[in-house]
């Protein structure tokens, strides 16, 4: 319990000397505001209208008195409280409305402030609740204007009609069904609401998953080269100063490059939904990572031209390249691969391979370039596969559509386990 503290979740409280069912709020953690101007307009309603009733029924039914005006002041007051115990208002109100109507008062709009309270308490998911006071309402004034009557005033009372019975009757069965209308509007408007928050924790994950992606793929590539570099002109520093002047002007164009792109991806963090300052990078930049694998002492060789694709597909292929060059540099002791691009339809097939043979030395990667990959593939409904060619080396190849529109929903993405090579 003290770890849920210290996370800040609500620790659970079961305590047997709590409030009792009946007093229980309806929302401990956002407690419902007073109902005043409703409370009001339907206790003025019904003592305006009771009065008038009153004048309509004299001679049938007992006038309305001190106490009479007390019992409606005091059933129309009691909807103040049926936003947080919606319980013992409804169950209230039809007693109060019993006792009323069993003194022999006038009917009238005394039965509205049941109507309310019964809605609320449906509403506020007390069900059974509304329907038992509805019952016990209708059932004892059944049993007054049947049995009762001989006994209650006004004196000289006859048996009421069933007919007028079953008026009743439909009426309780017509308010429980509008507040179950209504109850089951609000349950779907809560539905909706919660299923947008969870659409919007969604998209907020792929966000952040997208944008770590990038910032892995940017900083692993450079940074890699940058490494390579280092060590050249460390080697090279006091036998070939040129060449190590040259490493050293690699590695600041390639941090410059990298700062330049960190900074691209973290201006859509700062400023959500405006265009971005350059262009997401393509297949079209994929003379410059040749360049840039040749200065970390990799020739690559291309084969074949890239198709127009659209823009998720060319970005996701440039990154794939990029790791995949990447890992080249950092885990395999070739020193030439080949990258071959061949469209087949509707899909680009893109395929990376080195002769190998795997160097084994810790580079200091994370683990999650095959992985991202993977991922940047199946969010585009396409495939990655990578592993050990028979003959030696390693090939990562990739199939993914040409086109994807921009808008276009993201497949459900398999978490990958592996580590880079």
């Amino acid at each position: 319990m003290d770890g849920q503290r210290e996370r800040g979740e609500r620790a659970p409280q079961w305590r047997w000397n709590g409030p009792p069912w009946w007093n229980r709020r309806v929302d401990e953690e956002r407690r419902p505001r007073w109902p005043w101007a409703s409370t009001a307009l339907v206790t003025a309603f019904v003592l305006v209208g009771s009065h008038f009733a009153a004048h309509a029924q004299e001679g049938e039914r007992a006038g309305l008195d001190p106490f009479a005006r007390a019992l409606l002041f005091v059933t129309g007051a009691a909807l103040l409280w049926r936003l947080r115990y919606p319980v013992p208002v409804v169950f209230g109100t039809a007693v109060a409305t019993l006792v009323y109507l069993g003194a022999g008062y006038p009917y009238g709009p005394v039965f509205l402030a049941v109507a309310v309270a019964c809605f609320s308490a449906v509403v506020a998911g007390h069900r059974e609740a509304a329907w038992a006071a509805m019952g016990i309402l209708w059932a004892g004034h059944a049993l007054m204007a049947h049995w009762l009557y001989r006994w209650l005033p006004p004196a000289g009372d006859s048996a009421a009609s069933w007919g007028q019975e079953l008026g009743i009757a439909a009426w309780v069965v017509a308010v429980a069904a509008l507040s179950e209308l209504a109850r089951a509007r609000r349950e779907q408007w809560a539905r909706e609401r919660a299923e947008r928050a969870r659409a919007a924790r969604r998209r907020a994950d792929e966000e952040r998953l997208r944008i770590a992606r990038e910032l892995h793929d940017v900083l692993a590539h450079s940074i890699s080269v940058i490494n390579v570099q280092a060590g050249v002109g460390l080697a090279l520093l006091d036998t070939d100063p040129e060449q190590a002047r040259t490493a050293l002007t690699t590695i600041k164009d390639q941090s410059k490059e990298a700062l330049g792109e960190v900074r691209q991806v973290l201006d859509t963090l700062r400023t959500p939904g405006d265009a971005p300052r350059a262009p997401a990078p393509g297949l079209d930049r994929l003379p410059e990572l040749v360049e840039q694998a040749a200065s970390a002492g990799l020739t690559v060789e291309v084969e074949g031209k890239p198709p127009r694709l659209s823009p998720g597909t060319d970005l996701a292929a440039f990154r794939i390249v990029q790791e995949a060059l990447t890992n080249v540099v950092r885990h395999s002791g070739s020193r030439h691969a080949r990258v071959r691009l061949v469209r087949d339809g509707g899909t680009l097939r893109l395929r990376v391979d080195d002769d190998g043979p795997a160097t084994g030395a810790d580079a200091g990667g994370s683990g999650n370039g095959l992985a991202g990959m993977r991922e940047r593939a199946a969010a585009l409904g396409g495939t990655i596969e990578a592993g050990p060619r028979p003959d030696g080396g390693f090939r990562v190849l990739a199939a993914l559509p040409v086109d994807v529109g921009h808008t276009a929903q993201a497949k459900d993405t398999t978490q990958a386990k592996g580590d880079d090579r």
